[in-house]
């Protein structure tokens, strides 16, 4: 059976919400929302993985998503089995949605990988090197990404749901990932204690260090809930977007390079394997001299000097 992926009809509707965003805000009190220089760099790589997403997931999708699928799948008597022994998946209205659920479960492990691991950090950094957020963000995407993303996803197709409700599946998440970057929605009540919402997305873009690494789900928090890195915003918080160690430049090609540069700048600064290895593999912000510090490290050091703090105070009393 043929699907029609949905972001075929996504793309033109992204422009077009830009453009009223972007309008919106130039003619009102929010001017500071939208840079042009950066919003041009964000249109640049939003081009460019444009360009190049099709002949990837073309490639995914014929070698990769079928073959698994055919492997772990083969016709016996002319019914498709899986090899642990049930009926492959059709295409019933409940196996949808499980198939959407089993894609949120893959999004959320790519996405929270994507900060803990600095080499895919350095592939997704692209999509949060922004001082702004706005919908002309959301299309600021690595070009990187998209060699690696599928491997989060191919157990799927594995266990037997087809690959095409796959693919359909992956473009309404991009969907819905798209219009989460606006400020100018606010907390949805009782639609924030199930989806992953617009204010939920400010915090997960935030440099903020109370906010970083947190809200990592696709349309969905519970995997946030449920695995620790749920965070609400918090509005006696001013929110700051952006990473702490930006690229400092509008050129399409330095922001989607940087990170790399500086990777292989620090395995230069020990001879031990296994720093070199961690320089690469290990969390964002690893350092083998404590010169710089990862975000929980950043965290427990913040949490020792306030319970310094709190200890002089008593003393003191």
């Amino acid at each position: 059976m043929d699907f029609t992926n949905p972001l075929i009809y996504g793309v033109p509707c992204f422009l077009g919400l830009i453009l009223v965003e972007l309008t919106y805000s130039k003619h009102s009190d929010h001017d500071h929302i939208y840079n042009w220089k950066d919003l041009a760099a964000s249109l640049t790589m939003g081009v460019g993985s444009t360009l190049i997403a099709p002949l990837i997931k073309t490639i995914t999708v014929i070698l990769l998503f079928n073959w698994v699928y055919e492997l772990f799948n083969p016709m016996v008597d002319g019914v498709r089995q899986n090899i642990m022994g049930w009926e492959s998946f059709g295409y019933a209205w409940y196996v949808w949605i499980l198939c959407q659920l089993a894609d949120d479960f893959s999004y959320y492990w790519f996405h929270r990988q994507n900060h803990m691991v600095r080499f895919f950090w350095a592939a997704h950094i692209v999509h949060h090197s922004s001082d702004n957020f706005n919908l002309g963000t959301a299309v600021r995407n690595g070009w990187f990404t998209i060699f690696y993303k599928p491997l989060f996803y191919v157990w799927i197709v594995a266990i037997g749901f087809p690959p095409e409700m796959l693919v359909v599946c992956l473009g309404i998440e991009a969907l819905w990932q798209f219009q989460l970057h606006s400020q100018f929605v606010p907390k949805l009540g009782i639609i924030d204690k199930v989806f992953n919402t617009h204010t939920m997305h400010q915090v997960h873009h935030a440099r903020n260090l109370e906010y970083m690494d947190k809200n990592h789900g696709g349309f969905l928090n519970i995997f946030d809930r449920m695995f620790g890195t749920f965070k609400e915003l918090d509005d006696d918080i001013d929110i700051e977007y952006g990473v702490t160690h930006a690229p400092n430049s509008y050129n399409p090609l330095i922001i989607l390079t940087h990170e790399y540069k500086d990777i292989w700048q620090d395995t230069k600064k020990s001879p031990k394997f296994r720093d070199k290895w961690m320089y690469i593999f290990g969390p964002p912000g690893w350092s083998h001299d404590g010169s710089t510090l990862t975000i929980k490290q950043q965290r427990r050091q913040l949490r020792e000097e306030h319970r310094l703090e709190q200890l002089e105070l008593e003393l003191a009393e």
